[in-house]
């Protein structure tokens, strides 16, 4: 006769063995997971990198390439236009061929246009390199976070978001207060030098350490990726969940944009000079990566719907605060940048589960998805910054109303999304009980 107590001790000897072999392959891979996260987020990061870092010097290729302003300007929004519209390509193409293969060929085209402005000796070559450079750059970004998609999941995905929220927040103005300091040092092609070799640095990590290329076979013919392309972006654009992520997204980049673009200008009223508006420019950057280090905490607690209402909660009161100062006369640097720092911190809620949704809401579209939401992004924040040259900005005011514009678009598609939410998951009980 079995002694069922020295059953039961086999069977949790059993257990705990079976539990210690599972937990095992876990912790031997927490040094790859980081790497890997970590190279996700310089993949994605790059472009912003990119992008910024030689923003300082846009104040004297007037005087040294002999252009005029206008033409200096477009240096940036090419860089622009290439980086969101190439998304839409990158993609799909990353749902078909692979995304190893076209972060790859991304560095090579970002290398080749970081060498070609870095050796650039007039306006239209420089301006024709940097759009090869955006080009490049744009496939970090959509491929890196359809990777987030493929290698993450739940919570976890949601908090890797928020790393890289973290990552793209101090992006921006670290590359300015650098770039700025390597223009006056080296001169203004040693940023382009230091973009080739990071690209090349990238390239090397992207070909060791991310996972290897996967192609998606199939049994019969398939279509050119154009087609594939045009038919996942007709049906995200039947996707109403998809589409509220990807209005946040916009238009939450909107209202940093006009900040961005106008904070020059009031800073420059107030008195402060070029060597002092990154200093207050950064108070919402900073405040961003907390936000999105609080969010990658909170979304197990809080749950994604409520982090976002309270994100969008914040935001509006950031903005709020800081026209009343406005119009109360407090015409002060400190006055216009430190109440946006709520502003900073409720983005850093509202942004990462915004951008998990966009990418995992139809996994099997997650390149296709994320490279819509990049554009977007990238389109709505043209012309938030675009907007600010509607207005003049003697004060803070005209800049407040036109954040507060944005901020409260963001509000009405936060609550489409939710209804969205519900009518969704309220379908399958209706089915159900039919």
């Amino acid at each position: 006769m079995r002694d069922p107590g020295r059953h039961r001790s086999s069977l949790t000897a059993t257990h705990d063995r079976d539990t210690q072999t599972q937990r095992t392959p876990t912790t031997d891979c927490m040094p790859f997971q980081r790497l890997l996260v970590a190279n996700l987020l310089a993949q994605i990061a790059f472009g912003f990198l990119a992008m910024t870092i030689s923003v300082p010097s846009m104040q004297e290729w007037g005087a040294i390439l002999g252009a005029d302003q206008a033409s200096v300007q477009l240096t940036l929004s090419g860089f622009l236009v290439t980086y969101g519209a190439l998304q839409l390509a990158y993609g799909p193409m990353s749902d078909r061929l692979g995304r190893k293969p076209v972060i790859l060929g991304g560095l090579v085209l970002a290398f080749a246009g970081s060498v070609l402005a870095a050796l650039a000796g007039d306006i239209a070559a420089l301006i024709g390199a940097r759009l090869l450079q955006g080009a490049g750059c744009a496939a970090g970004m959509v491929v890196g976070r359809a990777m987030v998609q493929d290698l993450f999941q739940g919570p976890q995905r949601t908090r890797v978001m928020a790393y890289l929220g973290m990552t793209m927040g101090l992006c921006p103005p670290a590359a300015t207060i650098i770039g700025g300091q390597i223009h006056v040092r080296f001169g203004w092609q040693a940023n382009f030098v230091l973009i080739a070799v990071l690209a090349a640095g990238l390239f090397l990590a992207a070909w060791r350490g991310l996972p290897a290329a996967q192609r998606r076979e199939a049994s019969g013919p398939q279509p050119h990726w154009l087609r594939s392309a045009l038919s996942a972006y007709a049906r995200l654009a039947r996707e109403p969940v998809f589409l509220g992520y990807a209005a946040i997204l916009g238009l939450t980049v909107a209202t940093f944009y006009a900040f961005l673009g106008g904070a020059p200008l009031v800073l420059g009223s107030y008195g402060v000079g070029p060597e002092g508006i990154g200093f207050y420019v950064m108070c919402v950057p900073l405040s961003y990566i907390c936000g999105n280090y609080l969010a990658s905490h909170l979304v197990h607690r809080a749950g994604e719907r409520r982090m976002m209402s309270l994100g969008q909660l914040l935001s509006v009161s950031g903005i709020s605060l800081m026209l009343a100062l406005a119009l109360a006369g407090w015409q002060t640097a400190l006055a216009f940048a430190l109440p946006l720092t709520l502003l900073g911190l409720g983005h850093g809620l509202l942004v990462p589960p915004a951008m998990a949704g966009t990418v995992g809401h139809l996994p099997a579209l997650a390149g296709a998805a994320a490279a819509v939401a990049g554009v977007t992004q990238q389109l709505m924040g043209a012309f938030g910054g675009y907007a600010v040259g509607w207005f003049s900005h003697h004060d803070a005011v005209d800049v407040g109303w036109l954040m507060l514009v944005f901020a409260s678009c963001v509000g009405l598609a936060l609550m489409y999304l939710r209804r969205r939410l519900d009518e969704a998951s309220a379908a399958p009980e209706a089915a159900s009980r039919g």
